[in-house]
């Protein structure tokens, strides 16, 4: 190529990259317009909830755009075009080959899914400074926590500030001022208890009431089978167990019954439960040192009524039974691990109370994600992660089980009574009769799954424990609550009563 050449191909080229420069600029700034992000965004009311947030309706006057939330800082060029090319390419593919009735919009507006599609960096070089002038003790105190625990405990600014980008009318931020107060009769007396057999109790002095299923004692075997689809190894050995018989709730505690005992006890105390056991008598009801109120809206903007209550700590539930049983005379408690699953089953050995492969219902695997997993047949008896739509249901919505109890495999984790240890059916004996587990621990047994579990883990010999600093890592109290659990949503508790000596 003669010299003249070379400069005039050398000239082209220089010129082609500029404009390559330029349309590339032009486009990335074209696509990062808020107007082009609603244009194939596919959640239509995405641009109302942002109008009507505190990113867009304040003061100041400022408006904070889409991608300032939903990609990295600008300080960060590569990472943000990296996350700005997959994220738009999902949000096309979702437009152009994605049933919009279809996704489930609340679930995708929770904590779990929003610290996918947010970026704390970008939280924070805007906000650069938490402790502005006029800012609150409470907003100080939380803000603290965050300097502090934030790399640690891998918090985010959404993890108490979910609502700053998209206003949800169901959020909460602050402590609860008002507790609902249920419609109804005030109960006089407890409930007449003159057979082993169903029964309501009434408990005196609230307009409370729980439906107690008669449990029939009788042998099982605990745990699974070691061919059992999609078992775990903390659910063996396979045990021979015994229990006696005994009342078990219906349904998972509800709001309604956990609301008159808050209303009851509600306090600032801390009172141990041994201490309160101590007390056997209707006349020391007052001696039960009930939660402090909870931090935002416990039930999540779900609906309270029937549906179970949730965010409770074991201590909480604990205090309930405490409470439950000093104003009816009975004994109530939380169930044992054994007592749980011998009730779950249903007099059943599979792993379901229905017929079913737990491999055909579980969403898990890469093949799932293209052949949807089979809902027949399991839908009708549990709430979980493929008919839920993300959060609780009413009890109504299952069939009972075949002892005529609801929802115990799902919707909410339920606490048990014992401590647990991954390999306590090693150290069970066959044929034990109403068996404990370990005598100390640092977690507690919980038993079924919840609303957002997949069918695995709503196995009949599912089994898992709590996660207590896990469950309060955003907690910022010092110390942190005894009552509610501030990163758990899907967790509850049924109570069971003891059948008294003279029906024995």
């Amino acid at each position: 190529m003669s010299k003249k050449g070379a400069i005039t191909a050398a000239a082209c080229g220089f010129v082609f990259g500029l404009a390559l420069m330029a349309g590339m600029h032009y486009t990335y700034a074209k696509t990062s317009t808020n107007e082009y992000c609603m244009s194939c965004h596919v959640h239509t009311d995405a641009d109302a909830a942002w109008k009507q947030s505190m990113h867009y309706s304040n003061s100041s006057g400022t408006v904070t755009d889409c991608v300032a939330c939903h990609l990295p800082p600008e300080t960060m060029p590569g990472r943000r075009f990296m996350a700005k090319t997959g994220m738009g390419a999902k949000d096309i593919f979702a437009n152009w080959f994605k049933d919009k009735e279809k996704i489930n919009w609340d679930a995708m507006g929770e904590l779990d899914h929003a610290v996918k599609t947010v970026y704390n960096e970008s939280c924070v070089s805007c906000h650069t400074n938490l402790y502005p002038e006029g800012v609150s003790d409470e907003a100080v105190v939380a803000h603290l926590y965050y300097d502090e625990y934030a790399a640690k405990n891998n918090l985010q600014c959404i993890s108490c500030h979910l609502d700053a980008g998209h206003y949800d009318p169901n959020y909460t931020h602050g402590s609860m001022k008002t507790v609902p107060v249920s419609a109804g009769p005030v109960y006089e007396t407890r409930a007449e208890l003159t057979s082993f057999s169903d029964f309501t109790e009434t408990v005196p002095g609230t307009t409370a009431s729980i439906r107690m299923i008669a449990v029939p004692g009788g042998s099982f075997k605990m745990g699974s089978p070691e061919g059992e689809p999609l078992r775990k190894a903390n659910e063996g050995p396979q045990r021979n167990v015994e229990v006696s018989p005994f009342f078990m709730a219906e349904v998972e505690t509800t709001w309604d019954q956990f609301w008159a005992f808050y209303r009851e006890t509600m306090s600032e105390g801390r009172t141990a439960p041994e201490t309160v056991y101590a007390h056997n008598s209707r006349d020391d009801i007052d001696a039960v040192s009930g939660p402090t109120p909870p931090f935002g809206a416990p039930d999540q903007g779900w609906g309270m009524g029937s549906r179970p209550a949730i965010t409770m700590t074991h201590y909480a539930a604990e205090t309930f039974c405490q409470w439950l049983s000093l104003k009816t005379g009975r004994k109530y408690r939380l169930p044992t691990e054994a007592e749980w699953e011998y009730a779950a089953r249903g007099g059943t050995a599979e792993p379901y109370f229905f017929e079913g492969n737990p491999k055909k219902f579980s969403s898990e695997g890469f093949l799932k994600g293209i052949f949807k997993a089979d809902t027949v047949g399991i839908a009708s008896n549990v709430v979980y992660g493929g008919n839920s739509g993300g959060k609780t249901q009413e009890p109504s919505r299952v069939a009972a089980n075949p002892f005529g109890l609801k929802n115990m495999l799902g919707n909410v984790m339920e606490y048990c009574a014992d401590w647990y240890a991954e390999d306590a059916y090693s150290a069970l004996q066959d044929g034990a009769v109403n068996p404990r587990g370990p005598q100390s621990g640092e977690e507690y047994v919980v038993r079924g799954g919840y609303y957002a579990s997949d069918a695995a883990d709503v196995r009949c010999a599912s089994r898992s424990h709590t996660e207590h600093d896990a469950w309060l890592r955003t907690d910022p109290q010092n110390p942190k609550s005894i009552w509610w659990y501030s990163d758990i949503k899907g967790i509850g508790f049924r109570v069971v009563c003891e059948v008294p000596e003279e029906l024995k």
